[in-house]
């Protein structure tokens, strides 16, 4: 037998969450069932390798909509339901017990997956990923007095659970395959600033380091790079990027190009369904090309114009992208991308302080910004990049002149 729904969201994320939370804030008094692979009811995946880790926040905190607020609005949660086929022509969607579930309109919020390490033991237990509530739950107990923990991958995941590690006391050692870290989003100085904070921290952090093989019997015993070094290990983190989780969508037929292709609407290739967050590669006014981003602040956006789709209505996703991360006593915050930029503006000194921005500009115009703990200047880089605004350099890099002052009238 096939229940009958009204819109069923695919992924219970916080694109998913935020999609069916926007249905009721516009008035939607249908059927809404929302399905997660996962037991746990929606959560905010970013405080995984922060706050979480570090201890700072338990599971309660890490609602992303509280499970009193989903019930309030009549969103009929699934936890531990796999979706294992759609079925465009009947427009059904069957779960891995049989059941059949009937939808007007289909919204697939199915985030990513982190990408394993594809060296041999790479499957040897104490080797993990940090991308779920379980993850995180199993790396903890890793990060104690004196446990030796060896981290693949100096993007921010990597980076983020260092610190976190650090703060706990144990020995951890970063292994990163370029020569410098965040290398694919921000400039060398601000990779140099970073790498200076890890290490003057504690991390072992080696750029250019290719690994060849985990080692160990029944778990993890070391870490071996292609040049013969051996690092002991009792734990492995591997963070190494995300594979957008596409396998429905390509079994459904559906347009698929380094996720889920989808237009400004985030209207897939069949009408009928919508998809938002890391899964969705989305035409990007802003950048003029397409993109898949990676980010909180996109799948809450993308989810709301997902939604409005779904509705009929038609309100274009033009969002300027940000991000941010924290590491120890450092914010960072960026806005924009900052890809194809020919000169990096500096306020601050990186070798003396622990606060600064650096602009980025493509033929005078800002493109983009790294900001760390100046949170003013970083709203205000916002409304400058949002703006395209051209910007003197010397004006830009004098911090006795206001950045507000800059401001395009």
């Amino acid at each position: 037998m096939t229940e009958q729904s009204d819109i069923v969201v695919i992924g219970a994320g916080q694109a998913g969450a935020e999609l069916c939370v926007e249905l009721r804030r516009r008035g939607h008094a249908g059927r809404i069932v929302l399905l997660g692979d996962e037991a746990w009811p929606p959560y905010k995946r970013p405080p995984l390798s922060k706050a979480y880790l570090a201890g700072t926040a338990d599971e309660a905190a890490l609602h992303a909509v509280p499970p009193a607020q989903l019930q309030r609005h009549a969103i009929e949660f699934i936890g531990g339901a796999r979706v294992v086929h759609l079925h465009r022509q009947h427009r059904e969607v069957e779960l891995a017990d049989g059941r059949r579930i009937a939808y007007r309109g289909l919204a697939l919020t199915t985030g990513g997956r982190a990408r394993p390490l594809p060296v041999p033991g790479g499957d040897l237990r104490g080797v993990q990923v940090l991308r779920s509530m379980d993850d995180a739950r199993a790396l903890r107990p890793a990060l104690r007095e004196g446990s030796r923990l060896v981290i693949i991958g100096g993007g921010f995941i990597g980076l983020e659970a260092a610190a976190a590690a650090i703060k706990a006391g144990a020995r951890v050692t970063l292994l990163e395959g370029l020569e410098r870290v965040l290398a694919r989003v921000t400039a060398p100085q601000i990779s140099d600033f970073f790498e200076r904070a890890h290490r003057e921290a504690g991390v072992d952090l080696v750029t250019g380091a290719q690994v060849a093989a985990v080692l160990g019997r029944d778990a993890v015993e070391a870490v071996q790079l292609a040049d013969g070094r051996l690092i002991a290990a009792d734990h492995v983190l591997v963070g190494i990027g995300l594979l957008p989780n596409v396998d429905l969508a390509l079994q459904a037929g559906l347009e698929v190009a380094d996720g889920i292709v989808v237009d400004e609407c985030a209207r897939s290739s069949d009408p009928q369904i919508v998809a938002a967050g890391d899964c969705a590669n989305h035409p990007s006014a802003f950048a003029g090309r397409r993109l898949r981003l990676e980010s909180v602040q996109n799948a809450l956006e993308q989810a709301r114009t997902a939604a409005a789709t779904l509705l009929g209505a038609q309100e274009p996703y033009r969002t300027v992208p940000w991000f941010w991360s924290d590491q120890y006593d450092l914010k960072l915050q960026m806005v924009g991308l900052s890809q194809g930029h020919d000169r990096l503006v500096l306020r601050g000194d990186l070798q003396l302080a622990r606060d600064f921005s650096a602009f980025y500009l493509r033929e005078g115009r800002l493109i983009a910004a790294d900001v760390v703990n100046r949170p003013q200047e970083f709203m205000l880089a916002k409304k400058l990049v949002a703006a395209a605004a051209t910007l003197d350099p010397a004006l830009l890099a004098d911090a006795s002149v206001p950045l507000k002052s800059l401001l395009p009238s």
